[in-house]
């Protein structure tokens, strides 16, 4: 079984849309250079043009 790695050590972007900090996702592995949104929204959001409000 591997080694378990804290959150705190994963690699973080910060999305292009909304300027928040994401962290890598087991999903994301194979593609993590290409990731530049956090979220499916926030990538919808990048191509209507439409910027994301923030809280």
């Amino acid at each position: 079984m591997p080694k378990m790695r804290k959150k705190s050590d994963l690699p973080t972007k910060i999305c292009v849309t909304c300027g928040l900090p994401f962290n890598w996702r087991k999903k994301w592995e194979r593609d993590w250079e290409q990731v530049t949104h956090c979220s499916d929204r926030c990538r919808s959001a990048a191509k209507t043009g439409r910027p994301r409000a923030q809280a």
